[in-house]
């Protein structure tokens, strides 16, 4: 079981664990020990994900969301299993927690008549200080 809030926790069933051999330095602690993580987690399937939190966490998870439903993240940051395994539950967690909040609605506003005056009068003025700038023609 993973808590996610107060009202939301992850069945096991709906996460899986993969170990592979992690990639970077560590001696021959990589080429013996399986130390990299893949979790996999099956939320198109969750029955504890509303529809709404479904649809945002497949756009927060990008391209780690397969065409089968899952999100699988990979962690390998440390030489431990036990702590890469936590790292991606960890994030995990974090992702599907941005995903409960919905975004607020953006309501549009209109500028005011002060505001697309004083606008006007800066482009004015910048006008006038930009052809100041040109050759200048000698009096004769």
């Amino acid at each position: 079981m993973l808590r996610i809030n107060e009202n939301i926790t992850l069945a096991d069933w709906e996460l899986s664990e993969s170990f592979s051999r992690s990639s970077g330095p560590g001696g021959q602690n990589v080429n013996k020990v399986e130390t990299a993580v893949e979790l996999r987690f099956e939320a198109e399937r969750s029955p504890n994900l509303p529809g709404p939190v479904k649809t945002r966490l497949k756009r927060l998870a990008g391209r780690r969301w397969t065409n089968e439903g899952a999100i699988v993240i990979r962690a390998e940051e440390t030489r431990s299993q036990i702590r890469n395994r936590e790292i991606a539950r960890e994030r995990l967690v974090e992702m599907i927690r941005a995903a409960l909040h919905a975004p607020k609605r953006r309501i549009p506003t209109k500028p005011t008549l002060g505001s697309q005056r004083r606008r006007l009068v800066a482009k004015s003025v910048r006008g006038t200080v930009k052809s100041l700038r040109g050759k200048v023609e000698p009096d004769e």
